[in-house]
C-alpha cells in the first residue's frame, strides 16, 4: 500500500484523538492523518478481525447525498450497474466510467426514499463531485457530507457485537441497508464492507463517532484495526484498491469486474464506454487481472515485472505482500490474457530475479458475506 505524503495540511477524522489514545502509528494517507496500525501490530489485528471483530475508521472516505426526481437515471447513466431495479435500502457495488470504458472510481450507491447514499474513494472525492456536477445536470442536487463520520465493523463477530447495541440488525441482509439509532445517533447502518468477511459500515454524525466507536471497542471481542490490516484483508479477499489495481486505464472487464453489469445495461448499453466494455465483454479483454501465488516467501510488491516461461513480460504486479491467513505471499495484477487460466506458470522480476509463481483463483480467502 503507497502511503503517499501530500504538502497541503493533513485533515483529521473525528477519531483522531482516540487513535492517539489508542497508540495507533499515524500516516499520511489520501490526504488524512490515518492510523497504520496500533502496538499489536498489523498481522494480531489481520487475524483478529478474521476471528472476532475489527473496528475500522474509514471516515476519510467521501460520503454523497444525490436527491432530485431524476437522481436515479440521471446516475445509472454515469455507471454500467442497474441502478432502476435497486430496492429502497439497498446498496450496490458500480463504477463510475469515461468514455473509453476506463474506471474513474469504484463506489457504493445506497437508494434511500429521499434519493441516494454515496461512498466514494478519499483520493477520488473531489474529482468524482466535479464530473457529477457536469454530468448529472441540474435537476439533481449533490450534498458533500462532511460532518458524517464512516465506521467499518468486521469480522465473524461483527453482528454478534452490534445486535447488542441494535435488536435484529443480526438479520440485516447482505448489501441492504438500515437506518438506526447507536449510543443516541441517527445512524445509517449497511451490512457491507472491504475486509471479506461479514460485517457492517456505519455512517453517522462526526460528534458521535467517538462515542459508538468507544461502546463498540468496550466489547472484548472488538479491536481497533488500521491501514495496513484494512489492506492485507482486502487483498486476500481479491478486492481492488483504486490507484492500484484499477484506475481509468483499465476497464470492468480486464479488472474481473464484468459481474457489476447489469443484464439489462448489457443489452441496452447507455453507459459511458458501453461500446469498448459491451465489445470486451464479447469478445475478451486484452489483459485480465489474476491472483498470482510466488513460489517461496518473498513477497513481490506493486509494479514487479510479470513474465513468461520464455521470459517475456506480459503483465505488472498491481498489488502485493504478505497474507497473514495464507501463510505466505500473495499478489494481483494484470497479464496477457493468454497467460491468465488457473495454474498458468510465471516469474516475477525481483532486483532483476526471476522468481516462479503461477496464477491462481481469487480471493485467496473465501468470502463470508452474510448469505441469511
Amino acid at each position: 500500500m503507497t502511503l503517499a505524503a501530500t504538502a497541503a495540511p493533513l485533515k483529521r477524522t473525528p477519531l483522531h484523538s482516540l487513535h492517539l489514545a489508542l497508540g495507533a502509528k499515524m500516516v499520511a494517507f489520501a490526504g488524512y492523518e490515518m492510523p497504520l496500525q496500533y502496538p499489536s501490530g498489523i498481522l494480531n489485528e489481520h487475524l483478529h478481525t478474521r476471528a472476532q471483530a475489527g473496528l475500522f475508521d474509514v471516515s476519510h472516505m467521501g460520503q454523497l447525498r444525490l436527491a432530485g426526481g431524476d437522481a436515479l437515471n440521471a446516475l445509472e447513466a454515469l455507471v454500467p450497474g442497474d441502478l432502476l431495479a435497486l430496492a429502497s435500502l439497498h446498496l450496490r457495488y458500480t463504477l463510475l466510467l469515461n468514455e473509453e470504458g476506463g474506471i474513474l472510481d469504484d463506489l457504493m450507491v445506497t437508494r434511500l426514499d429521499g434519493g441516494l447514499f454515496l461512498v466514494v474513494n478519499a483520493a477520488r472525492r473531489e474529482a468524482d463531485l466535479a464530473h457529477l456536477r457536469t454530468r448529472l445536470g441540474r435537476s439533481t442536487t449533490i450534498e458533500l457530507l462532511e460532518d458524517q463520520a464512516l465506521l467499518a465493523l468486521q469480522g465473524a463477530a461483527a453482528a454478534t457485537v452490534l445486535s447488542s447495541f441494535c435488536e435484529g440488525i443480526a438479520r440485516l441482509g447482505f448489501m441492504t441497508a438500515r437506518e438506526t439509532t447507536l449510543a443516541g445517533y441517527k445512524c445509517l447502518v449497511t451490512r457491507s464492507g472491504y475486509t471479506g468477511e461479514d460485517g457492517f459500515e456505519i455512517s453517522l454524525p462526526a460528534a458521535g463517532a467517538a462515542a459508538v466507536a468507544e461502546m463498540l471497542l468496550a466489547r472484548p471481542e472488538v479491536r481497533p484495526i488500521g491501514l495496513g490490516a484494512r489492506d492485507s484483508l482486502r487483498l486476500e479477499a481479491g478486492l481492488c484498491l483504486y490507484g492500484h489495481d484499477i484506475d481509468e486505464t483499465t476497464t470492468p472487464i480486464e479488472a474481473a469486474l464484468a459481474w457489476t453489469i447489469g443484464s439489462r445495461r448489457r443489452a441496452e448499453g447507455g453507459f459511458p464506454g458501453a461500446a469498448v466494455v459491451l465489445r470486451q465483454l464479447s469478445e475478451g479483454a486484452p489483459r485480465a487481472r489474476v491472483g498470482i501465488r510466488p513460489d517461496g516467501r518473498a513477497p513481490a510488491r506493486e509494479d514487479t515485472p510479470v513474465v513468461n516461461t520464455a521470459g517475456e513480460k506480459i503483465g505488472r504486479v498491481t498489488s502485493g505482500g504478505f497474507g497473514p491467513s495464507t501463510g505466505g505471499p500473495i499478489a494481483m495484477g494484470y497479464v496477457d490474457r493468454r497467460h491468465a487460466p488457473a495454474g498458468t506458470p510465471l516469474a516475477l522480476l525481483v532486483r532483476g530475479t526471476a522468481r516462479p509463481a503461477q496464477v491462481v483463483r481469487l480471493p485467496f480467502v473465501p468470502h463470508r458475506y452474510y448469505r441469511g
